[in-house]
């Protein structure tokens, strides 16, 4: 039993410093081993040139495609009729389609004295309201207005009124044209 008892002891007896200087000093042997293969050796970074060569590549064969899509006739979609044409001509046409149509009359254009006095009531006479825009059928024509005006000997103030009373509601707000300069 003495025996096994001083087999105990050995086994659960601290590690001296000389085992432990030994591990260390076996690490940095073997850093230094490393050091010495790797360290004279060229660090080139062949991945990020590859990188950039593919990229450079990628990006020449997209701009080359662009160009010949922008410069070059082909179908885009042949069972639907759909063509592809050069840009230089497109312009040409659409040019050309445009010089041939007339332009489009302007709408009128609401100043901002006449939308102030459209949302206040004002009178028949007032000169905005008879210039102010309307929409179409919301105020009688003039020749519609002078003719009821004639058949009666006086006119009474409350026709001009009634043929006006559209013009004179108050208008929903709505939001000022810009001006441009």
């Amino acid at each position: 039993m003495a025996a096994t008892e001083s087999l105990r002891q050995v086994a659960h007896a601290r590690a001296p410093w000389s085992v432990w200087f030994g591990i260390v000093l076996l690490f940095a042997l073997f850093g230094v081993i490393v050091l010495a293969i790797i360290g004279p050796a060229q660090r080139t970074s062949d991945y990020e040139e590859v990188r950039a060569k593919k990229r450079v590549e990628n990006l020449k064969t997209l701009r080359e495609e662009a160009d010949k899509a922008l410069t070059t006739y082909g179908w885009i979609d042949k069972t639907k009729g759909l063509a592809r044409i050069p840009i230089e001509r497109a312009m040409e046409l659409t040019v050309a389609e445009l010089a041939k149509q007339k332009p489009a009359p302007a709408g009128p254009i609401a100043t901002p004295e006449a939308q102030a006095t459209a949302s206040a009531p004002a009178s028949a006479t007032s000169p905005a309201s008879a210039t102010s825009p309307k929409p179409s059928g919301a105020q009688a024509s003039p020749q519609a207005v002078a003719p009821a005006a004639a058949s009666s000997p006086q006119p009474s103030p409350a026709a001009p009124q009634a043929s006006a009373s559209p013009a004179t509601s108050p208008a929903p707000a709505s939001p000022s044209p810009a001006k441009s300069p």
